[in-house]
């Protein structure tokens, strides 16, 4: 019947190599990953190094951080991401240079096309620059890039293009300010 969704099963949106590797990872990242000392930073980069993630070796992942995809994650120099962050990797992630990623923050590389029945898989890229800071349980949604030096405080919702050296709040995330770019 017209407007009703389909009852079969849509086909799945991963290869059969994509879900193996998700697999590997979770079994890797819920022990091997989770269960190190807060400190072994270098041992979490080479782990998710070895999954296909491109880290630039002073960036700092907490070990409670929630990564999917990690093949799709690139960190740059002096960047940490803090416990209970979740970079939701379906698409690529890019974060740049000395930018934090505070806890519980959500970066979400996925969605599903609502404009069509069978609600298909998309992974728009995000990138978020250098000198960033996503404040803690702040939402970056999918497809949006974060211009270099900006803010996006605590809770707040991004679902645009944030302008660099600029603080945004609330939800839906709107400026409130500017600051200096900083200096070296």
């Amino acid at each position: 019947m017209d407007g009703e969704l389909p009852t079969a099963a849509a086909p799945s949106p991963y290869s059969t190599r994509e879900k193996i590797a998700r697999l590997a990872w979770a079994a890797v990242q819920s022990t091997l990953f989770a269960w190190s000392f807060h400190s072994c930073y270098g041992w979490r980069r080479l782990l998710l190094r070895a999954f296909g993630a491109s880290l630039h070796p002073s960036c700092r992942i907490r070990r409670t951080v929630r990564i999917e995809c990690p093949w799709n994650l690139n960190i740059g120099k002096d960047t940490a991401v803090g416990d209970g962050a979740i970079l939701y990797c379906l698409g690529p992630v890019r974060i740049g240079d000395h930018s934090t990623i505070s806890q519980r923050a959500h970066v979400c590389a996925g969605t599903h096309d609502h404009r069509r029945r069978a609600m298909e898989l998309v992974r728009p890229p995000i990138s978020i620059g250098s000198d960033c800071w996503i404040a803690a349980e702040a939402f970056v949604g999918p497809g949006v890039t974060v211009g270099d030096g900006a803010i996006l405080g605590a809770r707040a919702v991004a679902f645009k293009d944030m302008a660099p050296w600029t603080i945004y709040l609330g939800n839906p995330a709107q400026p409130v300010g500017h600051r200096a770019p900083l200096k070296a």
